[in-house]
């Protein structure tokens, strides 16, 4: 009894979530600018995070996605190219999320793209984990097969 009325606790305080908001934009877009993080830190206060099921997404989705690709040259501080995409995405390549894939093309760009399916988690080159999500699973594998 008191299992159950934990587990009703945890899932009337977990958040409802409709769709996850990322935050979108391409360093492409601005040339004069670092505005998406290319090279400097992402600048979380100059975005706002949209509604992957929303008229404002690029791309409709279900995940967050960053994309970093970066020339061939040597370091950054002698003019190595470099190209951040932040967005929305519908499916992962991989067919997961909280990972990051790498490698590099035929012409010798690196690239990096990087899944998350929280709430703005694609705003640094870490991959954000939901707390509430790795709890509610470690309690639903202990527990489960006593609360139901």
């Amino acid at each position: 009894m008191f299992l159950k009325v934990i587990y009703l606790l945890i899932v009337c305080v977990m958040p409802t979530v409709y769709c996850v908001r990322c935050y979108q934009c391409s360093s492409s877009q601005n040339l004069l600018e670092d505005t998406c993080g290319a090279y400097k830190k992402f600048n979380t206060e100059s975005h706002i995070a949209v509604e992957c099921n929303s008229d404002e997404s690029h791309v409709p989705g279900y995940f967050c996605m960053k994309l970093t690709q970066q020339g061939p040259k040597g370091f950054i501080w002698d003019g190595r190219w470099r190209q951040v995409v932040r967005r929305c995405a519908s499916v992962a390549e991989t067919g997961v999320t909280g990972v990051c894939n790498w490698g590099v093309y035929d012409n010798g760009v690196y690239w990096e793209e990087c899944y998350c399916s929280t709430d703005e988690c694609n705003d640094s080159s870490a991959v954000h984990v939901s707390v509430a999500l790795v709890l509610s699973t470690i309690v639903m594998v202990l527990f489960g097969n006593y609360i139901f």
